[in-house]
């Protein structure tokens, strides 16, 4: 055995109060460090949804329904496979990454573009047919048609997600975390100023809500290609290749299998919203649970 890995095994008898207090410390210290930027960019993520239905909550009944139903199923759906597939992007960017073969990790990062962009516009259709596709499940005709004219608003939510969802996983696989949660903290204040700008002060209802929602999640995606492409990550990003288009099956199958684990995983609170559409008073059940 060789020396580092006897300094390494040390018994707990060996181990004074001070010693103990100081490792636990060194380990929490670098667990945080990695750890809090991930919640921060979770928590504003998904807090651009909240935002944007509870500045819903200020337009009408009907349209806080027709927005609690659209993202606790359509977009939670796309969600759910969209991250699912984007998990790829982490699991072969960490292998990279670990493995030093750092080029690899732009063009992980450029298949997953091809890949989840046609996976999204497969799943475009759901925005375009939403109003007969909810009445078909059940929902009122008032709340699915105003579903319906709201959800071709959230089609630049759709593509927003392809590109957001995997570059996070680019930079969190080369533990650039920091500056992962400094992006999408950044987008989350922009968000809420912007609703309060649009929906309150101006008045422009749907429009101004949906509007600081796009506005703000695309302020996001130019972010994080500002820092990509301006430089910052020199060792990963080495510019756009024809490399990108070449085995892309591994990464098909991995990302679908992905996608499919995790959308079942977030459809299991969105059936009880699809549910409540079916009730005597589903505006007002619709909004309760989404809001839940």
């Amino acid at each position: 055995m060789d020396n580092s890995m006897e300094e390494r095994l040390v018994s707990p008898e060996e181990l004074s109060s001070d010693d103990l207090k100081k490792r636990v410390w060194k380990e929490s210290t670098e667990f945080w460090g990695i750890a809090f930027p991930g919640i921060v960019a979770r928590l504003t993520s998904f807090g651009m949804i909240v935002v944007t239905q509870l500045f819903m909550g200020h337009v009408s009944e009907l349209d806080l329904a027709a927005f609690g139903l659209q993202q606790s199923i359509l977009i939670r759906f796309v969600n759910g496979i969209l991250i699912g597939m984007s998990s790829a992007t982490e699991t072969l960017c960490g292998q990279a990454y670990g493995a030093g073969q750092y080029h690899m990790m732009g063009i992980y990062l450029q298949r997953s573009w091809i890949i989840d962009g046609v996976a999204a516009t497969i799943l475009l259709p759901l925005f375009i047919f939403t109003d007969p596709l909810l009445k078909l499940l059940g929902q009122e005709d008032d709340i699915a048609k105003e579903a319906g004219k709201m959800s071709l608003w959230f089609i630049p939510i759709l593509y927003y997600y392809v590109f957001s969802l995997t570059i996070q996983m680019f930079l969190q696989a080369q533990e650039k975390n920091k500056i992962v949660g400094l992006f999408t903290a950044s987008s989350f204040v922009v968000h809420v100023l912007l609703s309060w700008l649009f929906v309150i002060k101006l008045g422009f209802g749907v429009a101004g809500a949906m509007s600081a929602f796009i506005i703000s999640a695309w302020l996001l995606v130019v972010e994080e290609f500002v820092y990509i492409f301006g430089g910052w990550c020199p060792l990963t990003w080495k510019g756009f290749t024809k490399a990108a288009f070449a085995d892309m099956l591994p990464l098909v199958k991995l990302s679908l299998s992905s996608g499919v684990m995790i959308c079942l995983e977030f459809w299991y609170t969105s059936i009880l919203v699809l549910l409540a559409g079916c009730m005597k008073n589903a505006t007002v059940a619709i909004s309760a649970f989404s809001i839940w």
